[in-house]
Formats: structure tokens, C-alpha cells, sequence
């Protein structure tokens, strides 16, 4: 029988491909064109947060302390990237949001399950964009040529009837047209986190983003349960991780929220995941739902919180930007 063993949670921001300097200065260019979410849900002109920060808000941007903030945050990834590396596993479950990359509006699934052998990445765009931030955004594209990763197809099948048959209506997707490639929240684990390494996957896709189906955060508490049940069901011995692609509060750092959240974790507290306000819940704040799905699969694997880093990256004076988060999930008596 397979075994959920580990499990794991990453931001897949594109400051996590952004340079030091696009740290300091660039996002300062940029984030007031940005579309803006308050913590209450409500839209925001950039002006508007500018007027609401706190007098000291210059303090917390200063060209030192953006440079400490992007040493924490690489150090993080790294940590991460070493803690996964050490773990033995035949499939990784990533569980992230798809951002118009392979759905649309004209068919936006609350969930869906990718199932075919392989899946693509694409090769990144040449010459090199000249734009920092598409460059950036480029990192999270192979960069010489399209790599086709493997799936692991069986589990993915397994999942998709045993969460059916569990009342969990899921969009099965065993193929993508030629012009599509898997989307940022799962390259960026495969660039990132299992570069050189060949781990099966099993992309599972949530809509945190679109109205007007987005799934609820108590349906995400009960889809982990569901999950873990469906993986320990599956017949083939095989030890399985899961991780979160995506957070923590985008683009307003909301640390009270990303704190709650993690303080959660720490306390397998899914009644308070699951009572999280939707409203709290908007843009990219949105895909904490990954991390609350991967927070009940972990409860019913008796895996606890052995490690997180949390890294409150505001980038302007309006403190804008986003809640850094990383964690990982093992046995109570492992490392």
C-alpha cells in the first residue's frame, strides 16, 4: 500500500526569480500599475495604500533591509530544496492553482486532476526578454529546450476515481493541447525544488483565483482528509509526498493572516483553516487554500510541522508585496 511520508508548502512568487536589485527598485516601478487586494477584499488604488501606511513605513523598505529579506528568502528555498532533496520519494502530489494557463473562463474547474504520462514545460522564450520582469517570469521556463516530465499516471487515476467516489467532482485531465504547458505554481517546483531529480507527479489543480466557483476553504480542510485516505488506498507500495505551490498573502503582505495561518499549522488547528474568510482569501492570498488542503492531508497522516520560514517581503513604501512562506511536514519520531 502507498504511504503519505512528508509533506511540503512553498510561495512560487515571481520574487523568487527576481534579482536583488529588482527587490530594492524594480518592484517600486511596477506594483503601482499592480491590481490591489486589501486584507478585507476589497480593491485598492496603490495612492490609497500610500496614504493608509504607517508613518514609519520608509523604515521597513530601506535598501538594507530589502537586502536582508532577499538573503532570508534564498536561504529558504535553498533549506527547502535540501529537506525535500533528503527524503525518498516514488510520487509527489503538487497541489497549486492554475491562473488562465490551461483553463479559461470558458471552462474553469473547482478542481481538477492531471492524469497523463508526462506533462510539459516549455522552453523559455529567445532571445532572453530584456524586461526585468519577464525575465523574471522566464526562470520558470526550461531554458533550452521543452522538457517533458513524468506523471505518476497510476496514482493520478487512483486519485481521481477514489475523490469521485468520495462525492469530490473532478475534472479529469489526460492531455493538454500542443500550445499549452503546465502552469507557474508546477513548473516552478520542477524547476526549483526537483531540478536533477526525476520524481513522478501528480499535478492537482484547485481554483483559488475565479468566480465563480473557487473552493471553499472548509471543502479544502475536507478534500486533504480525502486525500491522504485516497493515497493509503492505493495498492502499489509507494511512498508519496504532497506539496503546496503557492502564498502566502499577495499583494498586500497581510502578516496577521500568514501568521494565523502558520500558527495553525504548527497547531493542527483545521478548524481554523477552515473558518477562514474568503473574503481574506483574494488574488494570490487565495492559494493558502493549497496549504490548507496539504495541512488536513498531513492530520490524517499523523505528519507534523518540523519545519517553516516565514519572510514578510514588502517591497514599497505602500508595503505592498507578499508573504514569503515555506514548511515542511514529516513523522512525529523523524527529523
Amino acid at each position: 500500500m502507498a504511504e503519505m511520508v512528508a509533506a511540503f508548502a512553498s510561495s512560487h512568487s515571481v520574487m523568487l526569480a527576481a534579482t536583488r536589485d529588482d527587490w530594492i527598485a524594480n518592484f517600486r516601478n511596477t506594483d503601482p500599475g499592480m491590481p490591489l487586494i486589501d486584507r478585507y477584499g476589497v480593491r485598492r488604488s496603490y495612492d490609497e495604500l500610500l496614504a493608509l501606511a504607517p508613518a514609519n513605513a520608509a523604515e521597513l523598505v530601506t535598501p538594507d533591509r530589502m537586502g536582508d529579506l532577499f538573503d532570508r528568502t534564498m536561504a529558504a528555498v535553498d533549506a527547502l530544496k535540501q529537506q525535500i532533496a533528503r527524503v525518498p520519494l516514488d510520487a509527489l502530489i503538487v497541489i497549486g492553482d492554475d491562473q488562465h494557463e490551461l483553463f479559461q473562463d470558458a471552462m474553469m474547474p473547482s478542481l481538477a486532476i492531471y492524469y497523463g504520462e508526462t506533462i510539459r514545460n516549455a522552453a523559455c522564450p529567445q532571445p532572453e526578454p530584456i524586461n526585468w520582469y519577464a525575465r523574471a517570469q522566464s526562470k520558470r521556463y526550461e531554458p533550452d529546450e521543452d522538457v517533458h516530465y513524468a506523471v505518476a499516471s497510476g496514482l493520478a487515476r487512483h486519485l481521481i476515481g477514489t475523490l469521485t467516489a468520495a462525492e469530490f467532482d473532478i475534472c479529469a485531465v489526460k492531455e493538454i493541447t500542443p500550445d499549452q504547458h503546465e502552469g507557474h505554481a508546477f513548473s516552478y517546483v520542477h524547476r526549483t525544488y526537483l531540478s536533477g531529480r526525476a520524481v513522478p507527479v501528480v499535478p492537482v489543480f484547485i481554483n483559488t483565483y475565479y468566480a465563480p466557483n473557487p473552493i471553499a476553504p472548509r471543502r479544502c480542510v475536507a478534500l486533504g482528509k480525502a486525500l491522504h485516505g485516497a493515497i493509503t488506498s492505493f495498492p502499489e507500495a509507494m511512498r508519496v509526498g504532497v506539496l503546496a505551490s503557492g502564498g502566502l498573502s499577495h499583494f498586500i503582505v497581510d502578516e496577521e493572516l500568514d501568521r494565523a495561518v502558520i500558527k495553525a499549522l504548527q497547531e493542527n488547528d483545521l478548524q481554523f483553516l477552515a473558518r477562514l474568510d474568503p473574503k481574506r482569501l483574494q488574488a494570490g492570498s487565495s492559494e493558502i487554500r493549497g496549504w490548507i488542503c496539504t495541512a488536513a492531508a498531513c492530520a490524517a497522516a499523523d505528519l507534523q510541522v518540523k519545519w517553516t520560514e516565514y519572510i514578510p517581503a514588502r517591497r514599497t513604501p505602500a508595503l505592498t508585496g507578499i508573504g514569503l512562506g515555506f514548511a515542511r511536514w514529516g513523522k512525529a519520531d523523524g527529523a
